[in-house]
Formats: C-alpha cells, sequence, structure tokens
C-alpha cells in the first residue's frame, strides 16, 4: 500500500485564491446552485415561471407611471423595451449582490463542520444569478425582435450585440465581487447586511432604468457617469437595440473599477477568511 502525506497550511499570500481548488469542487458547487434554486421556489405554486412574471411585470408597472404618468423621455425607444432592457440587466447585477451579501453567514453551520473553498458558495451564488439572468434574457431578445420585425421607431440591429456576452459578465462579477465585500464585512457588522437592500435601492436610482442620461446635465450628469453601472445599463441598452450613444471612455472606467473591486474583494476575502467561524 502506497504512504500518502497530506500537508495542511494556511494562507500566507494575501492574494492566493487558488481558484484550482476551486474548480475540484465543481460537483459540490453544482450542488449549490440546485439548493439555492430548491430555497427560492420551494413551496411556490408557480415556481421558476416567476422568473418571467418578474421582469414583466416590473416592466408593465414602470411603462405605466414613468412612461405614461410622468412622461419620461426613453430617447425614441418603445418603452416596455427600454424598461425591459434596464431591468433585465439591473436585476442581474443586484442578485449576483444580493445572493453573495450573505452567503457566509447563511451557510455558517457549514462552515464549521467541513473543510470546502469558501469561495465555492458565492460562485454557485453568481451561476445562479447568470441562469436566471438568461432565462429573462431570452424573453427580452423576443421581445426586441418583435419590434424590429413590426419596424418601431427607435429599434435597430446594432453592430455591436456582440459586446453583450462582455457586458454581462462584467455585471456578474462587479455584483459577485460588492456581495463578496459586504459579506466578509457583515461578520463583524452586521448592520451592514440589513442595510444592503436599501443601498441597492438608491443605487437602482442613480443608475439610469427609468430614465435616459440624456436627460440629466450638469454635476449631476457627472455624479451619474461615475456610477459604474450608468454605463453599463446605457451600453446594454445600445448593443441591444442600437438606441441612444455607445459611452467608450466611461465603459472603460466602469470595467477599471470592475476590475479594481475585484481585486479587493479577494484581498478581503483572503483576509477574513481565517476567521470565518470564529467571527461567525
Amino acid at each position: 500500500m502506497e504512504n500518502y502525506e497530506v500537508v495542511i497550511r494556511s494562507k500566507t499570500k494575501w492574494y492566493d485564491l487558488n481558484l484550482k481548488e476551486v474548480l475540484k469542487y465543481k460537483d459540490l458547487i453544482k450542488l449549490f446552485v440546485q439548493r439555492n434554486f430548491a430555497l427560492i421556489y420551494k413551496q411556490t405554486v408557480l415556481g421558476p415561471l416567476w422568473l418571467v412574471l418578474n421582469p414583466l411585470v416590473t416592466s408593465v408597472v414602470f411603462t405605466v407611471v414613468f412612461g405614461q404618468f410622468a412622461g419620461l423621455s426613453t430617447n425614441g425607444m418603445p418603452q416596455f423595451l427600454f424598461y425591459m432592457s434596464g431591468n433585465t440587466i439591473w436585476m442581474l447585477f443586484s442578485s449576483s449582490v444580493s445572493g453573495t451579501s450573505s452567503t457566509f453567514l447563511n451557510n455558517a453551520h457549514i462552515f464549521g463542520k467541513v473543510y470546502f473553498p469558501r469561495l465555492t458558495v458565492p460562485v454557485s451564488q453568481m451561476i445562479t444569478s447568470v441562469i436566471n439572468f438568461f432565462i429573462q434574457f431570452v424573453m427580452l431578445v423576443v421581445v426586441y425582435a418583435g419590434f424590429l420585425v413590426t419596424g418601431a421607431e427607435g429599434v435597430s440591429f446594432s453592430p455591436y450585440f456582440l459586446l453583450l456576452a462582455v457586458i454581462i459578465a462584467q455585471t456578474a462579477l462587479f455584483g459577485t465581487a460588492i456581495g463578496i465585500i459586504i459579506s466578509s464585512v457583515t461578520i463583524k457588522y452586521r448592520d451592514l447586511a440589513v442595510a444592503a437592500g436599501l443601498i441597492l435601492q438608491m443605487w437602482m436610482y442613480l443608475t439610469p432604468i427609468v430614465y435616459t442620461l440624456e436627460t440629466v446635465s450638469g454635476p449631476l450628469r457627472t455624479l451619474l457617469l461615475l456610477n459604474p453601472m450608468t454605463a453599463v445599463v446605457n451600453n446594454f441598452r445600445y448593443c441591444l437595440a442600437g438606441n441612444g450613444t455607445f459611452l467608450t471612455g466611461w465603459w472603460i472606467y466602469s470595467l477599471i473599477v470592475t476590475v479594481a473591486v475585484a481585486f479587493g474583494g479577494v484581498v478581503l476575502y483572503n483576509k477574513m477568511e481565517k476567521n470565518f467561524v470564529d467571527s461567525i
């Protein structure tokens, strides 16, 4: 019989994320994803149908309230498509943040019993959010195709359509990174877990989801552009329907912020991981 030697050591490098070890636990990630869907739709009558109803109902409400009653401009784009596209990409971001912002607290009972790479939990949450998004995205593309075929004004085929994949990946990474930071901080400061929902709600109104960037000017416009999600939402609409202006410079800025936040999340995660169980 061969002799095996197992060496267990603590992480010594602040950037030591060990993604190879995470990939080895891909089956565990799959189980976590299945668990996430089971928890979300457990004891619901409509089940996954809520993935379709949620953006549809929200878009209808936004169309009536902000489009018809408030009369906010959509830059010539059909109101329903305008609000639905903004809602779809925003829900990917918000679900990535909210899904990962409490994973370490919610899974403390697992962390204290058996070892596995802690990063598998937020990764599974990100995958869950992406799967939900693609179901909604398919529905969005169908709605877009309907307006395109009927020749609706403000809708055209965008040559930037393939960039949607980059924008989607950036949004999922950015939301997950922020969620990891919040989850790491809430180990010591539980108030942030309560405030996360309020922060997301305020953040949404600082993002051009129910209004266009063209309707804002002056210092407020600059403030909105400093929001990394502004270029994401604006360019997502442009790549989908060719409406508005593609914000090249501000998108590059948004990408830089995304990488910086992800990097900061890795540093904070590695710093807090050693004391996760003791602190919780």
